[in-house]
């Protein structure tokens, strides 16, 4: 052989090793996209999203699931869509990640992608209302992000449109003098929507969950939730189902008193995570129903010692699923479904 077929036959493999390592990553995905339009022609499906393991193994430890015997599940950008059957519904699955970022993407993952027709949201949240107690499960009328802030100095004016204002040096030990870390003013949300204008946004503040979704929640009020994480760690009360309060989100885990009772006096809100806000507004901006459900963990610093949610975690997570399954079970069936 001449070295010139040598050269030929040695670019050609170079070629080929360079065609397959671009195409990889392609041609998987397209093996997913082809499942996918599978999948969606045995829809329409609901969405279920949760955001961590302990939420997940909650959710699934009680069996509910039913995988779909052809295809169970699909993965997309890291994240695994699970396809079956809860209570009789058509249903897909997946965990989102913590924060506002991962729950917005895996939300819009799931009304683009999917053939799905509403999206039920739960997991556990920090209490922000003292009239509540860990264990409970709370199932909100509306959501606000309370993480869109001005940081500004002590003595800049508060841009007229911001909601609430922090003063930070309220909050001195000793009470008065000046404090450099200034004051916060909350933001309202910028929305795009299907029913909007494009390249308009609405400014809002609160976002409702389907009110239709929320009315049949109402009967889920009196259901008997578990009290013991084991026989040796209980609540000191029966956890209850409370329908129809505020409940806010942000990038921000709350473990601190002043803050949680600036939340609640300021937003009336009883409920504090870090996803919520973020499923639903990306769900009504696409047009699709939404309602979500919070299992109280712990009291977002309002206690003595150490917070709760290691403790109690488990027991709200498991809480919000026994309520979730209920509902789904409500829900009517697939040819009379109604938002």
């Amino acid at each position: 052989m001449s070295t010139k077929h040598c050269l030929l036959l040695l670019l050609l493999h170079l070629l080929a090793i360079i065609v397959l390592t671009v195409s990889a990553f392609p041609l998987e995905r397209e093996k997913s996209l082809a499942i996918i339009r599978e999948i969606n022609r045995r829809g329409p499906y609901l969405a279920l999203i949760t955001v961590f393991p302990t939420e997940e193994y909650a959710f699934f430890s009680s069996d509910p699931f039913i995988n779909d015997s052809k295809f169970p599940y699909v993965d997309l950008s890291g994240r695994r869509f699970r396809v079956g059957m809860v209570e009789d519904k058509k249903v897909i699955y997946v965990r989102c990640g913590v924060g506002m970022v991962n729950a917005a993407s895996a939300t819009q993952q799931m009304v683009d992608i999917f053939n799905i027709k509403g999206v039920i949201h739960f997991g556990i949240s920090g209490n922000t209302n003292s009239s509540l107690c860990i264990g409970d499960v709370t199932i909100p009328k509306e959501f606000a992000n309370t993480g869109l802030w001005d940081w500004l100095k002590s003595n800049e004016t508060i841009p007229e449109n911001d909601v609430a204002v922090l003063n930070i040096e309220n909050y001195n030990v000793p009470n008065g003098g000046y404090n450099s870390l200034g004051r916060i003013g909350y933001r309202a949300e910028q929305f795009y929507s299907e029913g909007g204008e494009p390249n308009s946004a609405q400014l809002m503040l609160w976002f409702h969950v389907t009110n239709n979704w929320l009315q049949l929640a109402t009967t889920l009020q009196g259901m008997k939730l578990e009290r013991c994480v084991n026989s040796s760690l209980c609540l000191d009360t029966d956890p209850k189902v409370v329908i129809g309060l505020r409940g806010s989100t942000a990038n921000t885990f709350v473990d601190n008193a002043s803050y949680r009772n600036f939340l609640f006096l300021n937003f009336g809100v009883s409920s504090a995570d870090m996803e919520s806000s973020a499923v639903l507004m990306t769900s009504l901006s696409n047009g699709y129903p939404a309602i979500i459900f919070r299992g109280l963990s712990d009291l977002a610093g309002g206690q003595n010692g150490h917070n709760t949610v290691r403790l109690f975690g488990s027991l709200a997570a498991s809480n919000v699923a026994k309520v979730v399954l209920q509902f789904i079970k409500l829900l009517p069936n697939e040819d009379h479904f109604q938002f």
